[in-house]
């Protein structure tokens, strides 16, 4: 059975989290990841998926959703270092155009500037 685990960082900004994913973002995964979206006073996030082999839609759907939720609250958000696998994930679903995608978390956070 695939795991996924979630390591909580704060960026250089305090308002800032950077989730560090390891391991697949599947179905089978993503409870905890959602639950971890869902906790009260995550505003400013970076998904940080550098340790993440492949995902599948539900993982993407958790991803958008959350950045749905910053949007509607003006917070920023950024996804960090899809490997070849997962950004194939983003070209084919063409989110690559709304979702803000960076090669590390550092170069994400310095977008929130």
């Amino acid at each position: 059975m695939d795991t996924l685990e979630i390591q909580h960082a704060t960026g250089f900004r305090p308002k800032t989290t950077i989730l560090r994913l390891n391991g697949a973002l599947t179905l089978a995964t993503l409870f905890d990841f959602q639950d971890t979206l869902r906790k009260p006073g995550l505003e400013d996030t970076i998904i940080d998926l550098s340790e993440v082999p492949y995902m599948d839609s539900a993982g993407l759907g958790a991803i958008l959703s959350h950045w749905a939720h910053t949007q509607r609250n003006k917070f920023h958000f950024a996804v960090a270092g899809p490997n070849d696998r997962v950004k194939s994930v983003f070209d084919m679903t063409k989110v690559t155009s709304v979702l803000p995608i960076f090669v590390s978390a550092e170069e994400a956070e310095q977008s929130f500037a």
